[in-house]
C-alpha cells in the first residue's frame, strides 16, 4: 500500500470513528469504541508505515538531512557556536551547544565570556526552540548579544543528543525514562559540566517541560548550589487544571497506556504512525486544522507564516513513559516521581506511593522569575498559583493575558514582553559588572 492509499485509509478510519462517536455520544460504551478505533489506526500505521519520518502531519514523507544544531541554525547568523557532548550517570550522551556573540566578545576585556546561562527546552522540542525566529526575536541570540555565555541543553532522545554508550535507540531500554530522569540526571550533568568549564554559578531558563525538570532539580541541594538564579516561562509543577482539549481527550482515552501496551516506547510524531495518531484523535468536534491551539491554548503573537519552518525542526521524539508520567500528574494532581504501581513502587522507592518533589526544599535564597499567560492551556493559572503557594520564596512574576503556551518562545513581541525584563532580572541577581 503506497503512502497516498495509506493516508486515505487512515482518513477513512478517522471518519468512521467520528460517526461512531456521534451515534454513541450518550452511550456508556462509546469511549471503549473510540479507544479501539484509535488503537486500530495506530496498529495499521505501524504495520504499513514502518515508522518512516514525515515532514509534517499531512502524510508527506521526506527526511531532512541532519546537520549539527550549530551548523543548522546558529553559525549561519554569524554567531560563534561549539558542540559539546556530555555523559549522564546512566550512560546517555547529551548534546550541548555553547553560543556567544562576536560583538559582545569584542566589548569585553581579552574576549572574556559573560556569565553562563543554560536553556532548557519543552516537551517534544530541543535546543533549536531558542533559535527559531530571527536573531532580534530569539532568546538564544538575544542573550548572547547581551554578553551571556549561552549553553543550549538537549535532553536524551532528542535529535541533537547522541544516543547512549551501550543501548541502541531501537531498544525498549533506551526509552525507559521520564522527566524524572531528565531532572535528576540530564539537568544535573548539564549544570555540573558548565560549572566545571566556567567555574561559575549558572543562570537557568526553562520553558514548559524545562520548568518541570528545573523545579525538580532545584529540590536537590547538590544541583541547586550551582545555580545563580532561574527564569521560568510557562512554569509547571502541577497539571491537574489543564484545559487543552486534545490533551484531555488523550488522557480520557488512556492513550499513554494503550501505546505502552502495544510495545511502543519511542513517541515520535515525525513518524507516520505518530502523525496518524494525532489525526485519529481529531473528529468533528476537534478540528485538526486548529491542532496547535487544541494543545497549547490560543497563541496571540507567533508568526504563522513560519509554521512550515518550525515543523522542519519540531517535534522531537520523547518516550512513551514520559507521556505517561505527565498524564499521571494530570489524573492525580501530584508532582511526584513516576508511579509504577504499589508493588514496584515498593521495590523502587521503599514505599507504596511515589515520593513527591517537595517545592519547599528549593532554597528561599534562590532568585526566581516566572512568566505565565492567560491563554495558556497547559500551564494553567490555578496550577501556577498552587506552585507559588508551595515555594518558600516570593518570585518575581510577569502575567501576559493574551499569551498562549507557544508564545513564550515564539512570540514576535517576546523581546519587549519577556526577554528584556528577564535579562534585567538576571543582571540584578548576579555579578554583572562587566556585562
Amino acid at each position: 500500500m503506497d503512502g497516498r492509499t495509506r493516508k486515505h485509509y487512515m482518513i477513512g478510519v478517522v471518519r468512521v470513528a467520528s460517526e461512531v462517536d456521534a451515534i454513541q455520544n450518550n452511550n456508556k460504551g462509546w469511549m471503549r469504541i473510540q479507544r479501539f478505533l484509535a488503537t486500530l489506526a495506530i496498529t495499521v500505521s505501524i504495520l504499513l508505515g514502518n515508522g518512516n519520518p514525515v515532514q509534517c502531519f499531512d502524510g508527506g514523507s521526506h527526511q531532512k538531512q541532519q546537520h549539527s544544531l550549530c551548523e543548522e541554525l546558529i553559525i549561519p547568523y554569524g554567531y560563534p557556536c561549539s558542540e559539546h557532548t556530555i555523559q549522564t550517570k546512566d550512560g546517555f550522551l547529551l548534546g550541548l551547544q555553547r553560543v556567544s556573540s562576536s560583538s559582545s566578545l569584542r566589548l569585553r576585556n581579552d574576549g572574556e565570556r559573560g556569565p553562563p546561562v543554560l536553556l532548557l527546552h519543552g516537551l517534544f522540542m530541543a535546543g533549536d526552540a531558542w533559535f527559531l525566529n530571527t536573531p532580534d526575536q530569539s532568546l538564544g541570540f538575544i542573550l548572547a548579544d547581551h554578553g551571556f555565555d549561552v549553553w543550549v541543553g538537549n535532553v536524551r532522545g532528542t535529535r541533537w543528543s547522541h544516543g547512549h554508550i551501550s543501548l541502541l535507540e531501537k531498544k525498549k531500554q533506551f526509552w525507559d525514562w521520564s522527566w524524572q530522569e531528565l531532572a535528576l540526571y540530564d539537568v544535573a550533568e548539564m549544570i555540573n559540566y558548565i560549572n566545571s568549564v566556567t567555574n561559575s554559578k549558572i543562570f537557568v531558563v526553562g520553558h514548559s517541560q524545562g520548568t518541570i525538570i528545573s523545579f525538580a532539580a532545584f529540590t536537590q541541594p547538590e544541583i541547586v548550589e550551582k545555580v545563580e538564579a532561574a527564569a521560568l516561562l510557562s512554569p509547571i509543577s502541577y497539571l491537574d487544571h489543564i484545559s487543552a482539549p486534545l490533551v484531555l481527550r488523550m488522557v480520557k482515552m488512556h492513550i499513554d497506556q494503550m501505546i505502552l501496551t502495544m510495545g511502543i516506547h519511542q513517541l515520535n510524531f515525525k513518524s507516520e504512525w505518530g502523525a496518524s495518531l494525532l489525526v485519529s484523535l481529531c473528529d468533528t468536534r476537534l478540528s485538526c486544522n486548529d491542532m496547535l491551539s487544541s494543545i497549547t491554548g490560543k497563541n496571540c503573537c507567533f508568526n504563522e507564516s513560519r509554521v512550515e519552518f518550525y515543523l522542519e525542526q519540531e517535534p522531537h521524539p520523547s518516550s512513551s513513559k514520559n507521556l505517561k508520567h505527565l498524564f499521571q500528574m494530570i489524573r492525580k494532581g501530584t508532582y511526584s516521581k513516576y508511579d509504577y504501581g504499589k508493588l514496584k513502587n515498593l521495590i523502587e522507592y521503599g514505599k507504596f506511593n511515589p515520593p513527591k518533589f517537595d517545592l519547599s526544599r528549593i532554597p528561599k535564597s534562590l532568585p526566581l522569575w516566572m512568566a505565565y499567560g492567560g491563554n495558556d492551556a497547559l500551564a494553567d493559572i490555578t496550577d501556577f498559583q498552587h506552585t507559588l503557594k508551595e515555594l518558600p520564596s516570593t518570585p518575581e512574576v510577569v502575567y501576559l493575558e493574551n499569551y498562549g503556551h507557544v508564545d513564550f518562545i515564539l512570540s514576535l513581541q517576546a523581546k519587549q514582553d519577556l526577554y528584556d525584563p528577564m535579562i534585567s532580572f538576571f543582571k540584578s541577581s548576579g555579578k554583572f559588572s562587566s556585562v
